[in-house]
């Protein structure tokens, strides 16, 4: 008797709900999807304790008949593709045909839709006993699910507490917005209002919306194409930042997606300007013919690869650092840290009855969205008509001249507290700069500036000895020309031991046993090596190593020294570890802490 036997349609149907549905934000994300590839314009989504209870999602899209909502809760069921070639150019979010059928295996689905003609009420309770009848005319599709996971106890009990599920959806909720600014967004949990966008198209005002005024008044337009990608979207100040990588949304053609590589290219961008343990906010659109990119490889359809990524990666790091290049980015002390609006919704706070009413700045003066847009036209305007440059001059037979631009006006010293902060000031504010952060900056730029000279290679006088076990010494000892290429020469030296006998001349003698080290841990862990990060890396070690420290005494002479210097540099805003060097009070800040500005 025959032992492999075809699966009923109900239980295939709660397999790839192990694999589609894991979480209650799976289902609103399909659901959602649903509704966008529907044409709506509007989508409302509402939940009874962070979904677990029950969802509902509901939008004005085309709708359907009888017999395709019907036919909606089938297998592999779509209306996305035709054929095989369709695959290789997927326009629309949803395409698989597995949505619907493995939710409704795992939960009540009750279905109400019209195709403008007659209205179509459908019910299934596990994604069995399908009731089908008529309801009265409605615009587009409302899906409720409810009980969710009723039938598989299992992964009901391993579901996150309400917190964490109800975080997981305002993510994505967000996400998808930033999407499609288009679209009205309204996600509703237990009667509360936690976003509602005004689908006005302006992606600007759907960071207003989510991220609150203090925010989005740090955020920066950017813009870009090559042959084969378009980029568009906003990057924030250095100075706005985020513990984790919950602030970096990446859109490709509409989609919300993951790829760790692409994100760690952004933060890439930002190298020296933000600390490695802190991330900036971003949201990135990238357009791009679909047979370029490959989404079908996960069932979340989140995934996604790129065929050309070193293009992409030319194009996102050129348009972040050119644009951080213009700006001026000395964070202003008054303003807030990370906005109180994008912390209470990130963290759903309890108490929270009304999202707008955190839109204030910190002396309670409520920031509209018509502020923020006319300060970023202005800014716009300004940044059109001049650049932030040093109004340094001299006279050359009688004609006055500019003799350098620089990003920073130069600052006269007023004094030093706490060993380690120099106060100075200039016609636009007050300044208070880090000395060792500012002398770390200095001496990391003159040291990469060395390192862009012709490579030498110096003999050590000790010779640096590498033990290691036997997979890691074969591993090296097949890599011995690659470390010499990057200036290290390197032999075998007993059993799974090798010595180094050389290193680049830039490497001080201090930290060179460090960098070997480094390097033939990236060989024995298969990274790819990145030289020019390496080198960035090492040379931060040095300018640390190099830098007056805090509580070290410096001079009058000293300071004025110490800040004509920085601000020369290239980058003068952060140390080489992403710290910032300088801050300001301007005078309206001052006056503002003092009351003496009511505005």
């Amino acid at each position: 008797m025959s032992k492999i036997k075809v699966m009923d349609e109900v239980l295939a149907n709660k397999i790839a709900a192990g694999e589609v549905v894991e979480k209650t934000m799976n289902v609103v994300k399909e659901l959602v999807e649903n509704s966008i590839d529907a044409k709506s314009s509007e989508i409302t989504i509402k939940l009874i304790d962070s979904g677990v209870k029950e969802i509902e999602v509901s939008d004005n899209g085309v709708g359907m008949d009888k017999e395709d909502a019907m036919m909606a809760f089938s297998r592999h069921a779509t209306s996305k593709l035709k054929n095989l070639d369709d695959l290789f150019y997927i326009e629309s979010l949803g395409f698989r045909g597995e949505a619907l059928p493995s939710i409704a295996s795992v939960s009540n689905v009750r279905l109400k839709t019209s195709d403008g003609v007659k209205g179509t009420l459908v019910t299934l309770e596990g994604g069995e006993n399908m009731q089908v009848s008529s309801c009265d005319l409605q615009e587009g599709t409302t899906i409720t699910v409810s009980d969710l996971f009723y039938n598989t106890p299992v992964r009901l009990k391993y579901l996150k507490n309400l917190y964490i599920e109800l975080a997981n959806i305002v993510e994505y909720v967000d996400k998808m917005a930033l999407s499609y600014p288009d679209i009205k967004f309204c996600l509703i949990n237990n009667d509360k209002v936690l976003l509602r966008t005004d689908g006005s198209g302006e992606l600007l005002k759907v960071i207003y919306q989510i991220y609150g005024a203090d925010i989005t008044k740090k955020m920066i337009n950017i813009s870009g194409e090559n042959d084969d990608y378009y980029v568009s979207g906003y990057i924030s100040y250095p100075e706005v930042t985020k513990s984790n990588r919950n602030g970096i949304t990446t859109l490709v053609n509409g989609r919300v997606i993951r790829n760790n590589e692409l994100n760690k290219i952004i933060t890439d961008a930002y190298h020296t300007y933000i600390p490695k343990d802190k991330f900036p906010i971003i949201v990135l659109n990238i357009d791009v013919d679909p047979i370029l990119i490959d989404i079908n490889i996960h069932p979340t359809k989140m995934d996604i690869k790129f065929s050309k990524m070193d293009t992409l990666k030319e194009l996102v790091i050129d348009l972040i650092s050119k644009k951080l290049k213009q700006l001026t980015l000395i964070p202003t002390a008054a303003v807030r840290d990370v906005s109180s609006v994008s912390e209470v919704r990130d963290q759903i706070r309890e108490e929270k009855e009304d999202i707008d009413s955190d839109y204030k700045d910190v002396f309670g003066k409520e920031t509209s969205y018509e502020e923020i847009k006319l300060d970023f036209e202005i800014a716009e305007a300004e940044e059109n008509y001049k650049k932030t440059t040093e109004d340094d001059t001299s006279e050359e037979d009688g004609k006055v001249s500019v003799k350098e631009e620089y990003r920073i006006k130069k600052m006269e010293p007023r004094g030093i507290v706490y060993s380690t902060y120099i106060i100075a000031e200039n016609e636009d504010g007050m300044y208070i700069i880090d000395q060792h952060a500012a002398a770390e900056r200095i001496n990391y730029e003159k040291v990469l500036k060395s390192l862009k000279e012709k490579q030498v290679v110096v003999d050590l006088l000790i010779p640096i000895k590498i033990e290691l076990s036997a997979n890691e010494f074969l591993v090296v000892r097949e890599n011995f020309s690659l470390l010499e290429e990057y200036g290290f020469k390197a032999e075998e030296f007993g059993i799974n031991t090798i010595i180094v006998r050389s290193h680049p001349s830039w490497i001080s003698d201090d930290i060179a046993e460090e960098c070997i080290r480094k390097v033939v841990d990236i060989i024995i862990t298969k990274e790819a090596f990145d030289f020019d990060l390496f080198v960035w890396r090492m040379a931060a070690t040095m300018a640390c190593r190099m830098s007056i420290k805090a509580n070290d005494y410096i001079s009058y002479d000293d300071q004025i020294f110490l800040l004509d210097t920085l601000r020369k540099c290239d980058n003068p805003f952060t140390c080489p570890h992403g710290r910032p060097t300088i801050i300001t009070y301007t005078k309206y800040d001052l006056e503002k802490l003092f009351k003496r500005s009511l505005d």
